[in-house]
């Protein structure tokens, strides 16, 4: 395909995601108040595991909970219209992935075109389950942490803009993160790496998760670093386990080289 082709394919696939993101966002925005007393549950409530149905629930802190204010005139408008939009962007995963899916088909062998529902569904389940992971596990452990942190002399007055930004950046970075396993198993399927390969560079990977941890984290103390530090050193040890059914065996690779050549001459053929 010609590189203007390329940029028309991009621009479409562009905006056909811009647009489900907008219709998406209209509808969201109206509860967006709803959306917010849900995030505000990590700061106002504790997480309690019990042996019993439902097993996990969430009680009233018995510390006074800390009391969300706005420092300038916009910004809890601003708050609504940043949750709405990571709302609607979560909500609008699966077209985004099938979008992401239709651009880079094209390149592909049609025995390899037939993992496209896997790949969107996989995707999504992985995103939300790095999302609800934060959502449940780290932001309650995280803001236990650093509102008592050396807090005797000190009251803590957060602004909602600052509470947003900071939990909005947690929750997409751990779904980010938890993609990790697709991304080995697309490099395994080209032939960028291998499973070999990952076991010889674990070491090195366990440094980059907390160097990659340390920079993504909104705050920079060790203790943010190590709590996604260790699910990216365990998706990856996934990724090595699953990346072994994935590997590309040399007939497939003459396959493609095959099918390289015919298309070429077809087209030099037709060209004549």
């Amino acid at each position: 395909m010609p590189f203007v082709e390329h940029l028309t394919e991009l621009r479409t696939r562009l905006l056909v995601s811009f647009v489900t993101i907008f219709v998406i966002f209209i509808a969201v925005f109206n509860y967006s108040e709803y959306l917010f007393k849900i995030l505000v549950l990590p700061m106002e409530e504790s997480l309690v595991f019990k042996m019993q149905m439902p097993f996990i629930s969430f009680v009233p802190k018995t510390t006074s909970a800390v009391k969300l204010v706005f420092l300038e005139p916009a910004e809890a408008f601003w708050m609504h219209l940043k949750l709405s939009m990571l709302a609607s962007i979560v909500l609008a995963l699966p077209v985004l992935f099938s979008q992401l899916w239709l651009f880079i088909s094209p390149g592909l062998l049609p025995k390899e075109k037939k993992y496209v529902l896997p790949f969107i569904f996989s995707a999504t389940i992985l995103f939300m389950c790095g999302a609800f992971f934060c959502f449940i596990i780290v932001l309650p452990f995280a803001l236990g942490f650093l509102l008592t942190y050396k807090t005797e002399h000190l009251t803590p007055m957060i602004s909602v803009g600052h509470y947003v930004d900071f939990t909005m950046k947690f929750i997409l970075a751990f779904g980010i993160i938890f993609e990790m396993p697709i991304i080995i198993i697309i490099l395994t399927r080209l032939g960028i790496v291998t499973p070999v390969f990952l076991k010889k560079y674990r070491k090195h990977a366990i440094v980059m998760a907390f160097i990659i941890a340390g920079v993504v984290t909104p705050t920079p103390d060790a203790f943010n670093q190590t709590l996604m530090a260790v699910p990216m050193i365990v998706l990856y040890e996934i990724g090595i386990f699953v990346s072994k059914f994935f590997i590309k065996k040399p007939e497939e690779n003459e396959t493609k080289d095959v099918v390289k050549s015919e298309t070429k001459s077809e087209g030099g053929g037709s060209e004549k």
